[in-house]
């Protein structure tokens, strides 16, 4: 791996950068909340080559959705799920934009 590999992953959302003792600071928890969402499935953290748990950015965003709903008195299930739905709302709205933008760019239709 070269120095400009390495400085390209720096922007990379889904690098798996953090540690678990990292992540956890970051997001002002537990190590024990990140095994829980990760139990529930909400995040899976890649391992290193140790066995280690480590954390991708994005992966940091989700889990810190977590804690806040989590923070609101939220029982961690229902934040998981929470979290998933929110997700597969965004995916479907962006899905149906494209479909939306594909079928203005092809004009109106005309029956004949």
């Amino acid at each position: 791996m070269t120095a400009d590999d390495s400085f390209g992953r720096l922007d990379d959302d889904d690098y798996p950068a953090y540690t678990m003792g990292r992540a956890a600071e970051m997001l002002g928890t537990t190590q024990g909340f990140l095994r829980a969402i990760g139990a529930a499935r909400l995040i899976t953290p890649l391992r290193s080559e140790g066995g280690h748990r480590r954390y991708s950015r994005y992966q940091l965003r989700i889990a810190a959705r977590a804690r806040e709903l989590v923070d609101q008195g939220t029982p961690i299930e229902a934040a998981c799920r929470i979290i998933i739905l929110e997700d597969q709302l965004e995916e479907a709205q962006r899905i149906n934009a494209e479909y939306r933008a594909a079928a203005e760019s092809e004009g109106p239709r005309t029956t004949g």
